[in-house]
């Protein structure tokens, strides 16, 4: 007799891809300092360096939040569950 081998789905897949960016855009965007090492344009009296970063404290958390939604879809649709 023949055993079946179990049929996995693939390990990259596009959502995990977009799930890696969401989670790497903001180190590439921090670590890349020269994009930002300047003082014009100022926002209210505050030097681009200082409200730049700033921003990136909302963005990542909004790219953090979107890859952890993802990653538990992810998940449910590997394993078959239904539900929210």
């Amino acid at each position: 007799m023949s055993e079946v081998p179990e049929v996995r789905p693939p390990m990259v897949t596009p959502v995990r891809v977009i799930i890696a960016v969401c989670l790497i855009a903001p180190f590439v965007a921090m670590l890349w300092v020269g994009s930002y090492a300047r003082t014009d344009p100022t926002l209210i009296g505050v030097p681009f360096f200082y409200w730049y970063q700033m921003l990136w404290v909302l963005i990542s958390t909004a790219l953090t939040m979107t890859a952890y939604k993802l990653w538990q879809r992810d998940q449910r649709a590997r394993k078959g569950g239904a539900g929210k």
